[in-house]
């Protein structure tokens, strides 16, 4: 056991939560569930095995979410290990973990870890793997940036350094669960673009330097707003299929980079198409396009100070 805690965000998530802490306890001197109030057995399980439950009203952002657990919770620990509630550390990870931690000099404050994904039972390798995510945090030294999607941990000192070893993402629902979570999010990441293009949020004055593979990745998202609508979803269909090599890897990879690379992506499009046809390039109207079509208000982010 290790002087880690663990944050896992959840709601409606009995068919995951086990395989998530099993795989945590062996390295964790505490684990915090935050819920928004399931109504399955989550908490449930939570509690039985041993974790520390506390029910907290979303938001609409898992930014705030985990933010307010960062100020809230009574953590005791040195580190805060974030996860989400359908990943799980392998076991070299967690021997990586042991072996290492504790020797970490002081001014590291972040660890990176790269995530495999999985897709109707298969590791996806070729495409996206892997990516690297700060996961692994000093307590009181990191927080999750406010942003609609792809949330990133922000160090407020300290450096990071990467681990060799994986955590995994895989979802037990089925596809159509997916595809409907996907199109939630094609509005979220519709906002994150149009922000991108046309500075929509209030821009925190203190925000902060993310780290070097949080940045690179918010760098490409910059490139990738400026190139033509619809287009830029099919170019990048096939860098991930043919130039990353994905067609090695059958039907269960052709359809993950089909559907999260390229049909995803254009549902993305498609949805900015349908607000700047409306609203131009008016960010007023913007706004109250997505408030009123959407239910979504897009300042809620841009106004909170972190």
């Amino acid at each position: 056991m290790q002087n880690i805690a663990a944050i896992i965000l959840t709601f409606n998530e009995e068919i995951h939560l086990k395989r998530c802490i099993d795989s945590i306890l062996p390295i964790t001197k505490e684990i915090f569930v935050v819920d928004c109030f399931s109504t399955d057995k989550t908490i449930e399980i939570a509690e039985l095995m041993g974790a520390k439950v506390f029910r907290h009203k979303w938001e609409n952002s898992y930014a705030k979410q985990l933010n307010w657990a960062l100020s809230n919770l009574p953590v005791t620990s040195e580190w805060i290990l974030r996860l989400d509630a359908d990943e799980y550390l392998l076991p070299e990870l967690v021997s990586e973990i042991n072996n290492k931690i504790q020797n970490i000099p002081e001014n590291i404050t972040g660890i990176i870890c790269k995530r495999r994904h999985y897709f109707l039972g298969k590791w996806i390798k070729k495409g996206t793997y892997p990516v690297k995510l700060l996961r692994l945090f000093r307590y009181g030294k990191g927080f999750c940036e406010q942003r609609w999607m792809d949330e990133h941990i922000e160090l407020t000192e300290g450096e990071s350094i990467e681990f060799k070893h994986d955590f995994v993402d895989y979802n037990l629902n089925n596809l159509g669960w997916w595809i409907q979570k996907h199109n939630g999010y094609s509005v979220r990441e519709a906002i994150d673009l149009l922000d991108v293009e046309l500075n929509l949020l209030a821009k925190n004055e203190n925000e902060l330097k993310l780290n070097g593979q949080a940045l690179e990745k918010r760098k490409k998202k910059i490139k990738y707003s400026k190139m033509p609508l619809f287009l830029r979803s099919f170019i990048y269909f096939l860098y991930r299929y043919f130039l990353k090599f994905g067609f090695l890897e059958g039907k269960e990879a052709f359809l993950w980079h089909f559907l999260q690379g390229w049909w995803y992506r254009t549902l993305v499009d498609v949805k900015i198409f349908e607000i700047k046809k409306a609203c131009g390039t008016d960010k007023n109207k913007i706004k109250e396009f997505i408030r009123i079509q959407y239910g979504v208000d897009v300042d809620v982010l841009g106004n909170e100070s972190i």
